[in-house]
């Protein structure tokens, strides 16, 4: 009995058999998140303008935006789960140690950079809110906080030349 409350507490002070968070480094650029999360998600979103993701589908949908992407989801939970996933990316964009597609390195330290990545944040759990209600006009309207939010840091940090970096 008494080895085996000592492998216990052998176990337990070592930590053997616990299991840890995985690594806050960053994996893909800065360009790979906005092409794989923020530009899918984003036009979902801005699909709300033109098409009522509660209304049946009809042949004209096929081509949409949501019929695209929506594989086994649909409706408003396609546009709920969209909204969430801009307002949690806000947060993979700011880890530090991510770089963007020419190497250098994303400027999370920027105060305006950091503001960028709060307001998407907000207009991500904006949008979250307002599908959740079904608001067919009012989601509509919230894409204008969204567009916003990613058009306002691209001003700043999306030149080609020296992508990622402020004057």
């Amino acid at each position: 009995m008494r080895s085996v409350i000592t492998v216990f507490i052998f176990l337990f002070l070592t930590g053997v058999g616990t299991t840890q968070a995985p690594s806050p480094e960053p994996v893909g650029t800065l360009a790979q998140l906005m092409r794989g999360i923020l530009f899918p998600n984003s036009n979902l979103i801005f699909d709300v303008q033109v098409r009522d993701p509660g209304a049946p589908t009809t042949a004209e949908d096929n081509n949409s935006v949501t019929a695209t992407f929506s594989g086994i989801y649909t409706g408003w939970q396609v546009v709920e789960n969209s909204a969430v996933a801009l307002a949690e990316v806000a947060n993979l964009i700011v880890v530090p140690g991510r770089l963007c597609e020419n190497g250098r390195p994303v400027p999370v330290n920027q105060p305006d950079y950091q503001q960028y990545a709060k307001d998407l944040a907000e207009a991500g759990k904006a949008a979250y809110e307002i599908a959740k209600t079904k608001d067919l006009e009012a989601m509509s309207d919230v894409t204008n906080d969204v567009a916003g939010a990613c058009e306002n840091c691209h001003i700043v940090y999306r030149r080609f030349e020296d992508r990622c970096v402020s004057e």
